[in-house]
């Protein structure tokens, strides 16, 4: 339930903000949508860098012809073609501003209702403007990156602007539905998280090998993980479900289901070769991209973004491998999962190779990669040859 104050005037004075959730959220459908395809020489472009959205011009704008405007600014700014030249600092600047303003009208918008009386419908009015003049700036200047810059760095960053949104919006939510005689706690986390939001502003990667390399790190970290928790089901002595299950559970501790067979056993070691293969492949591509990636040309950011969206299918084709080696194994599905993430591991390295951050001193480790990714695999449908 949302707030219900006891007279006509207080319920007018909040409308502002009701109308200023219904914004926040076609803001945030419009940037959720927003194609991050590639496009060599493309920018998307809104209003000049000197005024994002309207915000510090001379009057607030009402709200109505504003969400009007916000569908066709993004529209205009998908699709238009930009004929200046990217100016990567400034837009970085710019965007650093406009999360500033965000968390700064937040903050103005949750101290003003943290406590009773509730602000006056003008106020109201004012405080709704501020947030959404604030917020459709980032927005727009958002979409000022373009996407020749890289579809990678474009997506951390419309992620980066999405979650300003949604903190927005919940905060919104928590201030309409909450009673007026506090500050409540959800009101706190949420303000909260939003400063959080826009902080993250100044930690995102500011050109597409950054982002690159963000993205593989957390790929990787995923991927040891993975490799770490099978190493230590395998290297114990018990079963690997009794950290989480109890005698009584399992009925009998001599339950075969618990256990791998000796078969299971000498599956595993080719399956363990893949991860770790997985993990040593990312590793080393890592270091590759730090030393030799370079975003200068439109060929070379594509490069980047194939090698980025190749190394995004690693973690979860491990860890479909992962979860099928785990008693009771059905061998044939862990022989389809392993299939699965050696064709995921060989398609990474042909790509690394053709790509100009493997030059000739990188070829030994995608060579050596790509024969251990053969070996084990042999040796998996060896062993498995009878379940087909």
């Amino acid at each position: 339930m949302e707030r219900e104050p006891g007279a006509a005037g207080p319920a007018r004075a909040l409308e502002p903000l009701r109308h200023l959730r219904e914004v926040l959220r076609t803001a945030l459908s419009r940037i959720r949508g927003a194609a991050v395809f590639r496009g060599r020489g493309r920018g998307a472009s809104g209003p000049g860098l000197g005024a994002p959205g309207g915000a510090g011009r001379g009057g607030a704008r009402a709200p109505g012809p504003c969400l009007r405007c916000c569908a066709g600014v993004f529209a205009e700014g998908e699709s238009r073609e930009s004929s200046e030249t990217f100016e990567q600092q400034r837009f970085w600047d710019t965007l650093g501003q406009t999360f500033k303003a965000t968390s700064q009208e937040a903050t103005k918008l949750s101290l003003a209702f943290s406590r009773p009386p509730l602000p006056s419908a003008e106020d109201c009015q004012k405080l709704s403007e501020g947030v959404q003049n604030a917020v459709l700036a980032a927005a727009t200047v958002y979409y000022w990156l373009p996407k020749g810059q890289g579809t990678t760095l474009r997506k951390m960053v419309r992620d980066a602007t999405a979650e300003v949104v949604e903190g927005m919006i919940q905060l919104t939510d928590v201030i309409l539905r909450t009673p007026r005689q506090s500050l409540s706690q959800e009101q706190l986390i949420s303000t909260g998280s939003i400063w959080e939001a826009c902080e993250q502003i100044s930690h995102l990667p500011q050109d597409n090998q950054a982002a690159v390399l963000s993205a593989m790190s957390a790929y990787l970290g995923v991927v040891r993980d993975a490799v770490e928790e099978m190493e230590q089901a395998q290297g114990e002595d018990r079963d690997p479900y009794s950290d989480i299950m109890e005698d009584e559970e399992l009925g009998s501790r001599g339950n075969r289901d618990t256990y791998w067979s000796e078969a299971d056993r000498k599956l595993l070691g080719p399956c363990m070769g893949l991860m770790k293969a997985s993990k040593a492949c990312l590793k080393k591509l890592l270091g590759a991209v730090k030393v030799h990636g370079k975003a200068d040309t439109p060929e070379q950011v594509a490069q980047l973004d194939d090698l980025a969206d190749i190394t995004n299918e690693i973690s979860p084709s491990v860890d479909e491998l992962a979860l099928s080696m785990y008693p009771p194994m059905n061998q044939l599905s862990v022989r389809l999962n392993a299939a699965k993430l050696a064709s995921v591991l060989k398609k990474v390295l042909e790509i690394t190779k053709s790509s100009h951050v493997c030059p000739p001193s990188e070829e030994g480790w995608v060579q050596f990669l790509t024969g251990a990714v053969d070996h084990n695999m042999d040796k998996i449908k060896d062993f498995t040859q009878s379940e087909l």
